[in-house]
């Protein structure tokens, strides 16, 4: 009996001992360097990996990670055989899956490496490797850059109404004795380019590269090549598109206005440790004018379009069989321009938009709807005379032919028929109207698509209410229509600027919408590239006006900033430069990254040290010539009542922006250790808090300056009234909106986007319910009465010049995903979504009965779903691995709430709510 029992009692420990060294509870996935998939051609030099975990049995709980182990190699075969030559972290004991530096051998020009990561699970166990994962990295240091700069001596005459150069080819032959093992080519353009071998378009982005401060940087691409080079003879042909080449700002010195490049790239032989060949640009390439040529002139209401001539189409233009007789040596030019890798998503075509309607009219013209308003490209099928121009309008306006100047054409060449198609410029609009064809075309013969920077969405979201469904869908359509060429326009039709006050409109909404890790930290790198600049506002080719040294009669101070980046143009105010303190705050927030607050730290203090000399008694004084000190911006009827920014309102409200600058740099100094500064901001901050209150607090209505929405939110974000008044303060806001606006919005651009972060903060959902639930003027639902398929620049339909797609009012998109569906960050967490809030709105049935949403942050897939049917709640939350949540309930509702799977902890109370904790897992909760 002793004997048996001994063995039953070995047999447990032993299957214990097995179940403990078993399956781990976890699999790393979705591998990240640099916030990208298998980058080609970055140039950081040490790296940050990233990566997720993914559950073995979706139905256990409290799966966590305890510990990484990440193998970076040469080759993939040395990878597979788990050999880290280039770096074996080793067992690292730590849950960070999110950032982690790469620690190994110092990078080489032009490599590939490939890495994989394993990790233990709660109970020690390892888990198998995650699926390879590479980057390659481009060219390191600058003095190892060695081909020249070229172009075309056609330099471009701004006094043309349109464009007088054409699109330039640029080619270059040469042998190769063996198939390449490797080949990648990296380009610099100013200007857009495409990349052809041997007759093959190389990769799948277009209007390449992306949008740059071009009178300091080139940002170059990296594309492989090697398969499609050959033994024998060879062709490289690049297609350059004349578009930011000649945008006035972007004049600089040795910088021609004309399109340029530089490309180089080393080709390697089997198992050579040498180049086969290093080909470079030089003045031995060819050129050739190419039947393409921009239309208008690159400015403000004159981007225009594409004109393709076919009468002077070349066979064979980029392959071997070119007849380079007529083709002429490119001309080398010397511009002082930092080099450096695009390390954010590339543009690519996507959305195909089929015609809705073609209408003949009585003129001979005919009047395509496309359905949909939208930025990118059209392909237009035509036939006629050889020699006969085909016109193409392209309107946001159903009663207007052409809005903005946006027009393309095609001349048919000897065949007498052909096909337009843009290349390096795109219109905006939802209708087209076709002059000069002679018959009506057929739907087939017409398509359109949107064109934008590809990176990833990250959400799914519905609910009950209609009209909240249609202002989400909405408002991602038109953000997505912002965001061709790495940062968000104001307009795709217009001016095309990267506004910062604008961006405080948009860029929560986007972070909430879409992975922009890698595409937001390229926007502050313009920010960077442009400090020490004014912006430019008026004829941007008077050189007089471009990077001048005095504003409005005072000398430049290096932390001042332009309006708009990578751009300059434009007017503002402090809240359009205060992008470089909130922008990286939130994209830590959401992220986790503290390199991003690092490395714009500099730019913070320059900004902030700009603002001081401005700044008398703890104000801030109006500066700047007559658009440099702009306050809200568009608010409903603001156009009638005049958007004067000497007003008392617009001063008081750039004094709260101001603070609310000086406490989010403060934050960011305490994230980073630099407690000095920190404590400066503060105290900043607090007095300039107690002037504001000093000047503008209206103690009889608990409001400020002219009581309207905007200074009532931006005092209230920015902390500056006493906490005694806060909640009075916050009831003068709840009554501006629900009994003096009765229910509806009365903000613009910049008001707007601090009200609705103010209102998503505080859990007034509410509030923000009524302002998009209306549908009359002003608000989003007058905009669906109204026909709109896009989001308007202004609250009003009609003004003319203003746009029909612009990034004003998209402020509702962050609420639907962390207001409606309940997915909040945790402002303590520092490490991005590793821990989050989940809260459902406090909105009755009547106002919403369900709601469901996905949210795939950088930690893992998050999914909530809710439904309220009378007094009974039912929650679904799921938690990714390695992730923890906290669940927010009323306290009268918690105390009915039910959860079965025994993993839900109750954590106290906060504020009227009751907090239960959650680790991994699926959670159902419900009320009784």
């Amino acid at each position: 009996m002793k004997n048996t029992y001994s063995l039953w009692l070995l047999l447990v420990l032993c299957t214990a001992t097995i179940c403990a060294a078993g399956q781990s509870s976890v699999l790393p996935a979705n591998l990240r360097c640099e916030y990208l998939a298998d980058p080609l051609g970055i140039d950081e030099l040490q790296p940050r990996l990233s990566w997720t975990l993914q559950a073995t049995d979706s139905n256990a709980h409290a799966q966590r990670q305890t510990a990484y182990r990440i193998l970076v190699a040469a080759t993939a075969k040395e990878l597979e055989e788990n050999k880290g030559g280039i770096w074996n972290s080793g067992w690292v004991n730590t849950d960070d899956m999110q950032h982690i530096v790469y620690k190994g051998k110092p990078l080489q020009d032009d490599q590939s490496y490939y890495w994989k990561v394993s990790v233990k699970d709660e109970k020690g166990r390892v888990s198998e490797w995650s699926p390879a994962a590479v980057w390659t990295t481009g060219i390191l240091q600058p003095g190892h850059w060695k081909a020249a700069w070229i172009g075309t001596d056609e330099i471009f005459d701004p006094r043309q109404r349109d464009c007088n150069i054409s699109d330039p080819w640029f080619r270059k032959t040469f042998n190769l004795t063996a198939q390449p093992r490797k080949a990648n080519i990296f380009i610099a353009s100013v200007g857009f380019h495409e990349l052809y071998v041997n007759g093959k378009k190389i990769g799948d982005g277009v209007m390449a590269p992306a949008v740059t401060n071009h009178a300091k940087r080139a940002r170059y691409v990296t594309y492989d090549i090697a398969a499609a080079l050959r033994p024998g003879k060879n062709v490289i042909t690049i297609w350059l598109g004349t578009s930011w080449s000649i945008f006035g700002p972007y004049i600089a010195p040795g910088k021609p206005q004309t399109p340029i490049v530089t490309a180089q790239a080393a080709i390697y032989n089997k198992d050579a440790a040498a180049p086969a060949l290093l080909l470079t640009t030089d003045a031995t390439w060819l050129t050739h004018p190419s039947p393409n040529k921009l239309l208008g002139v690159w400015n403000s209401n004159r981007m225009g379009g594409e004109l393709w001539d076919a009468g002077k189409e070349t066979d064979n233009w980029n392959t071997i069989e070119a007849d380079e007789s007529t083709w002429r040596g490119a001309t080398e030019y010397h511009p002082h321009l930092l080099l450096s890798a695009q390390m954010t998503e590339p543009n690519k075509v996507m959305n195909e938009i089929k015609p809705r309607s073609i209408e003949a009219r009585p003129d001979g013209s005919f009047r395509v709807d496309m359905g949909v308003n939208f930025a990118g490209w059209t392909a237009i099928r035509v036939k006629g005379n050889p020699g006969d121009r085909i016109d193409f309008q392209y309107s946001e306006r159903e009663q207007m032919d052409m809005t903005f100047g946006l027009h393309s054409a095609y001349v048919i060449g000897k065949s007498g028929e052909g096909e337009f198609r843009n290349r390096f410029n795109y219109s905006s609009g939802r209708w087209i109207t076709i002059r000069g064809l002679k018959y009506k075309p057929a739907p087939e013969d017409i398509r359109g698509w949107l064109v934008r920077t590809d990176y990833r969405s990250a959400t799914t979201f519905a609910c009950s209410d209609s009209l909240q469904n249609w202002i989400y869908d909405r408002v991602r359509w038109t953000y997505e229509n912002l965001s061709l060429g790495g940062y968000i326009v104001d307009c795709p039709q217009r001016e095309r600027l990267g506004y910062g006050g604008d961006a405080h409109a948009t860029c929560e909404t986007g972070m909430f919408n879409y992975h922009l890790g890698a595409f937001y930290t390229k926007w502050m790198e313009d920010w960077r590239d442009v400090q020490g600049t004014e912006s430019i506002v008026g004829d941007m080719y008077d050189t007089a006006w471009a990077h001048k040294g005095v504003m409005s009669g005072r000398h430049l101070h290096k932390g001042i900033l332009p309006h708009t980046a990578p751009t300059f143009m434009g007017g503002g105010g402090p809240a359009w430069g205060g992008i470089c303190v909130s922008l990286p705050w939130f994209l830590y927030q959401q992220e986790g990254d503290r390199r991003v607050l690092e490395k714009n730290f500099e730019m913070i203090k320059n900004w902030l040290a700009f603002l001081d000399t401005q700044t008398e008694n703890h104000l801030l004084k109006r500066f700047g010539g007559p658009w440099d000190f702009l306050g809200d911006w568009l608010w409903p009827g603001a156009t009638a009542e005049g958007m004067n920014n000497n007003k008392p309102q617009t001063v008081c409200l750039n004094n709260s922006y101001r603070v609310f600058n000086l406490r989010t740099a403060a934050k960011i100094a305490r994230v980073l250790g630099k407690n000095a500064d920190a404590q400066h901001w503060e105290q900043q901050a607090a007095d300039a808090a107690a002037a504001i209150n000093a000047k503008f607090y209206n103690a009889a209505d608990h409001s400020y300056s002219d009581s309207s929405m905007a200074n009532l939110a931006a005092a209230l974000l920015a902390e500056v009234p006493p906490p005694a008044e806060r909640a009075a303060v916050m009831k003068r806001l709840e009554t501006e909106i629900l009994v003096n606006r009765k229910g509806h919005i009365h903000v613009g651009i910049t008001g707007g986007a601090l009200l609705f972060k103010l209102l998503r903060d505080e859990g007034r959902d509410d509030l923000i319910y009524s302002m998009t639930s209306q549908t009359t003027y002003p608000g989003w639902g007058y905009m669906k009465a109204n026909d709109a398929t896009t989001i308007w620049e202004m609250w009003e339909k009609d003004l003319p010049g203003h746009s029909l797609l612009h990034s004003s009012y998209l402020y509702p998109g962050a609420w639907y995903i962390n207001g409606v569906a309940g997915i909040r960050q945790d402002p303590q967490s520092g490490k991005g979504f590793r821990h989050f809030v989940v809260r459902p709105p406090l909105l009755t049935a009547a106002q919403l009965k369900w709601a469901h949403a996905s949210f795939n942050a950088s930690a893992g897939e998050i999914k909530t779903a809710w439904q309220r049917e009378g007094n009974r709640l039912t929650l679904e939350v799921s938690v990714p691995p390695n992730c923890t949540a906290t669940v927010e309930l009323p306290e009268q509702e918690a105390a009915r709430v039910k959860e079965s799977s025994g993993y839900m902890k109750k954590k106290g109370t906060r504020n009227g709510y009751t907090l239960f904790e959650l680790p991994a897992g699926k959670y159902t909760l419900r009320t009784i």
